[in-house]
């Protein structure tokens, strides 16, 4: 180390044995050795590795962390189903049979309906928005002050922008044809759409496919264009919906082991705050990017693209709204953090109107002119 070369050459120029003794060997090492410790943590995922955009930002979480400590903070990454299955990825986390999962919180409202609210809700908050109300909005600080009781604290560490509707064996015109639908669908979505007449059902994505194959659900939503192409979901379900208006911005989250977390040198803790925001951009970059060319594909492989009607989108607006006056009547902690998201929702919208929504749709416009 640089710092004992020199030690060594100013007790040699005559600064004093002694001194530079007592500042180096008693101090230094065991500092560096305690503030760097020899880690190796697991973290297990609710995605499957063919849905590689989701994966990546489990293994990129831990490459960056190996990176930023010399290979001092290590972490495994393991697919759904390698340890525990998909949708119990937080619950080993709570538990401490692994230090770390990458999950989605509302997969877990079974406990509450509040974990649906560190997720997406719907006709919540879009992309940005969530990342903003995270950051800046007070959001991180409320989800963890919830996740505490559970023995968990998480990091955003992903987006997939807003989503498309699904997958649909039949067409869907009315509200009557969403009607004894057998659908899965996660959330709170679920019970608005419960309410329209669909019966919801949640399923891990590595199983979905097989479900709509042999008919077990009538529809699926998944993610998008990108992801929905490498699961196969046209070779079965041709109707291909959008938008999905419970998922405009859904957080995907980093969970840890709260006491675990809490131990952790303040340096690694940094290091993987630094690593999920930095897997929380990328994730939402890499659907940017991949999306469009995606949905192309698929409608050259046979998907009708179709859009929700009117009709359904405000029966499914008004749903929403009794499943929430529901839950706030007797759940105060998700009252607090639903209050919370609307107001900010309020003001996101506001912006959104000014500048975002009039430029893009003036270059929709020179799209539709094929002038871009």
């Amino acid at each position: 180390m640089n710092r004992r070369h020199f030690f060594r050459q100013a007790a040699t120029a005559g600064v004093g044995a002694a001194a530079a003794t007592a500042l180096t060997a008693p101090l230094a090492a065991p500092a560096i050795a305690q503030e760097n410790p020899k880690l190796s943590w697991r973290m297990t995922s609710s995605f499957t590795k063919n849905t590689d955009i989701l994966f990546t930002a489990s293994t990129e979480i831990a490459e960056s962390v190996k990176e930023a400590s010399d290979g001092n903070f290590t972490i495994e990454t393991y697919a759904a189903g390698e340890i525990v299955p998909g949708l119990q990825a937080a619950d080993a986390v709570a538990a401490g049979t692994v230090e770390m999962a990458h999950s989605c919180c509302y997969y877990y409202i079974g406990k509450d309906p509040t974990f649906a609210l560190g997720t997406a809700v719907p006709f919540g908050l879009n992309a940005r928005q969530t990342n903003a109300w995270f950051s800046v909005g007070g959001g991180n600080e409320l989800i963890n002050d919830f996740l505490a009781g559970y023995n968990l604290y998480a990091l955003p560490a992903g987006n997939t922008g807003a989503q498309m509707g699904g997958w649909f064996r039949k067409e869907i015109n009315t509200i009557d044809d969403l009607k004894g639908l057998k659908m899965r669908i996660a959330g709170l979505a679920g019970q608005v759409m419960q309410k329209v007449g669909v019966t919801p059902q949640q399923i891990a994505g590595g199983d979905v496919y097989a479900a709509l194959e042999k008919g077990t659900i009538d529809a699926t939503e998944f993610v998008g264009p990108y992801d929905d192409r490498k699961l196969g979901f046209v070779k079965v379900a041709k109707y291909y919906y959008y938008p999905a208006w419970w998922e405009g911005g859904p957080a995907v989250h980093a969970f840890f082991n709260l006491e675990k977390f809490k131990a952790l040198p303040k340096s690694y803790q940094r290091m993987l705050k630094d690593a999920c925001a930095n897997a929380n951009t990328n994730m939402l970059a890499r659907y940017d990017a991949h999306n469009a060319k995606a949905l192309k594909q698929l409608v050259a492989e046979g998907a009708v693209l179709k859009p929700f009607s009117q009709e359904i989108l405000d029966a499914s607006y008004q749903a929403a709204q009794e499943v929430y006056a529901e839950i706030t009547a007797k759940n105060q902690t998700f009252k607090k953090i639903y209050d919370s998201q609307q107001e900010f929702k309020k003001d996101g919208y506001l912006w959104n109107q000014i500048a975002e929504y009039t430029y893009d749709t003036y270059m929709m416009v020179q799209q539709r002119k094929g002038t871009l």
